[in-house]
């Protein structure tokens, strides 16, 4: 879901001579910078939520923008080493523990790996289940709705996959809209303007899965 949306496989950022000038030393990936991007947005995200922390209040701790944090989160920005070293203080490490080696990923996950997250402040939560999932082919999120509450989004390209957990939902999809109750799914391909809605009297949970990451 979402406008702005990548699909790469999952990697650890690793220092590389690419991070180049600019007004904060700060570099757009496919920008002037010669060499290779730090791709370390799905880490800086983990560590700014496991602290709550917005965009907002990251951004304002380390003297940078929100545009920027957030641009750094989808690794479409690459940072200065100014920039990372301020990120990382903020965040309460520095680079030598942020880089060094990393267990081998898992591929079971609990609630303890989950994170509520801001992107929908107009549900009643919003948890993604996997983390570093904005660096995958897809990501799972656990939506819950309650009455009244709804998520809008334009078209876009992927797809959208759904699972009703608890409650029922209103689904429309282009002009076309649908109930979908407990122990039902729905899917679609994203282009077409979509809502996840409950106009019901009972909360709705549901199994979001969002391919490419959009959340």
């Amino acid at each position: 879901m979402g406008a702005a949306r990548n699909s790469k496989t999952r990697k650890n950022g690793v220092p590389g001579a690419g991070a180049n000038g600019g007004a904060r030393g700060d570099s757009p990936n496919g920008g002037a910078g010669g060499g290779e991007i730090w791709q370390v947005g799905e880490r800086i995200r983990d560590l700014r939520m496991s602290y709550r922390l917005t965009q907002e209040e990251l951004a304002h701790r380390s003297s940078l923008t929100k545009g920027f944090i957030s641009q750094l989160e989808r690794d479409l920005s690459s940072p200065s080493l100014e920039s990372l070293v301020g990120i990382l203080r903020a965040l309460d490490t520095d680079i030598v523990t942020f880089f060094k080696d990393q267990e081998e990923e898992g591929f079971v996950f609990g609630e303890e790996d989950a994170v509520n997250t801001d992107t929908y402040p107009e549900v009643a939560e919003f948890r993604l289940l996997v983390p570093g999932g904005a660096n995958c082919d897809m990501e799972p999120a656990l939506v819950t709705l309650a009455p009244g509450q709804e998520i809008t989004e334009k078209s876009h390209a992927g797809e959208e996959f759904g699972y009703v957990l608890q409650g029922q939902v209103q689904v429309t999809y282009g002009e076309r809209r649908m109930t979908a109750r407990r122990g039902q799914c729905f899917y679609f391909v994203a282009d077409r303007g979509h809502k996840l809605a409950n106009p019901f009297s009972r909360r709705a949970k549901v199994l979001w899965v969002s391919s490419p990451p959009g959340f």
